[in-house]
């Protein structure tokens, strides 16, 4: 087979057999295809999409193309979540401690940020030490010991997808439902999970900006993944402004320890506590939403859970006392200061895309794949809808590196939040969709 003609054929809109795809995803793999064929590939499938034949011989090829885990180890399910991006959007790192607490085990592969949206990787390198690409061997060791362990695509995990995930962030490939579908399924499949969530993001600062688009890939992840064997959920969740009050690396992971040590936007706590909750039911860690939704706040209120993020830090490198003093080891920015807006309101709605793209600006994002970050740099202490701001209370605080990107940042700001009179609140949970 020749990966140009198999590029031609999708380019031409007709479907591809399993054989070309297991070809390309080989070549991928080992190298024999280049960097050009997989990004001709991808924009070829983000014009004329893939049946749901191919989307799920694509995501069992990237699964297939480096080790697949089993946990007979394991005395309880192994369960995971997955987020399809947002700005804010912290939630696997509540989430897994929070499951962990409650008889869970989750091995959960990340990923970096993609376009416009943070990545949960990307926030555990802000904490010095910690080992987001571990051995095999310390993933299973801490997952058996502490509970959970959030780490990339270690050692020969779905390396596929690894490789087509950071041409996609740089090609304008992302936002397509099959190869959003086929990358987080391969990774998801590949950890050996019995139970997934898919937090589906709908809204302006979302890869699936409508309802409509959500809803398609929400039932792509579902059907494909229960067809693989792993019972899997989706939560439609609204992604119209910044989740919680921190947009950035080291700032998102301050917040998510205040979470854990009870300081919690309403918010955020809503789709933490659905998506967990949600976990535990299809898990048979509880018997009802009601019931596990206590557990979860037992879990959280006494600290167990807490301890457990402090452990899994610990276990994969970072800082033994990290919880007890987080500000001590994140790194900071050298401008650390409010921007107010022009005149006082309500805030009625932001563009939150804008807001994603204004941190990539600030360096705390990439527009190349071998880019390194700015882990310190965003924005804490963020307005949410329905607040009012005025010189007293801000729209946000600017974590900036100099004053003139202070001054941009303080700009862009002003442009994208929108004010005016008091606005009804809409659900952060839109619908929930299963197999």
């Amino acid at each position: 087979m020749l990966p140009q003609e198999i590029i031609r054929k999708k380019r031409n809109g007709s479907a591809l057999t399993k054989e070309e795809i297991n070809f390309f995803i080989r070549g991928v793999t080992d190298g024999s295809i280049v960097d050009a064929q997989t990004a001709a590939l991808t924009m070829a499938v983000f014009l004329n999409g893939m049946n749901t034949i191919e989307t799920a011989e694509l995501t069992m090829a990237m699964r297939d193309s480096g080790d697949v885990l089993v946990w007979k180890e394991l005395n309880g399910p192994v369960v995971d979540k997955h987020s399809s991006g947002g700005v804010g959007d912290k939630v696997s790192l509540m989430l897994a401690p929070m499951i962990a607490a409650c008889g869970g085990y989750v091995p959960m592969i990340s990923g970096r940020g993609l376009g416009h949206t943070g990545g949960t990787l990307d926030k555990f390198d802000s904490i010095p030490g910690y080992q987001t690409a571990p051995s095999n061997e310390l993933f299973r060791k801490v997952v058996r010991q502490v509970g959970c362990a959030i780490i990339g695509q270690t050692g020969n995990l779905a390396p596929a997808d690894k490789k087509i995930y950071a041409i996609r962030d740089v090609c304008a490939t992302v936002e397509s439902v099959q190869l959003i579908t086929a990358s987080i399924l391969s990774k998801k499949l590949a950890a050996g999970l019995d139970c997934l969530v898919m937090d589906l993001k709908c809204g302006n600062g979302a890869f699936m900006e409508s309802l409509e688009s959500g809803r398609e890939l929400a039932h792509s992840i579902v059907r494909v993944a229960n067809a693989a064997g792993t019972k899997t959920k989706a939560v439609l969740t609204d992604m119209n402004q910044v989740l919680g009050h921190a947009a950035g690396n080291a700032v998102e992971v301050a917040e998510a320890v205040e979470y854990l040590k009870g300081r919690r936007n309403p918010r955020l706590h809503e789709i933490t506590m659905e998506l967990c909750a949600e976990l535990l039911l299809s898990a048979g860690l509880s018997t009802s939403l009601t019931e596990a939704r206590a557990k979860l706040l037992k879990a959280l209120d006494s600290g167990v859970a807490l301890e457990i993020f402090g452990r899994m830090v610990t276990a994969l490198g970072g800082p033994a006392d990290f919880c007890d003093a987080p500000q001590k080891y994140l790194p900071q920015a050298a401008v650390i200061r409010p921007v107010y807006p022009q005149t006082a309101g309500w805030v009625i709605g932001m563009d939150t895309r804008g807001i994603g793209l204004s941190i990539i600006e600030l360096k705390g994002g990439r527009t190349t794949p071998e880019q390194k970050l700015d882990h310190a740099v965003g924005y804490s202490e963020f307005c949410q809808i329905g607040d009012f701001v005025d010189n007293q209370k801000p729209l946000a605080v600017i974590h900036a590196q100099t004053e003139e990107q202070f001054k941009q940042a303080a700009e862009k700001l002003r442009r994208l939040i929108r004010l005016g009179e008091k606005p009804k609140l809409t659900p952060c949970i839109i619908e929930k969709i299963t197999a």
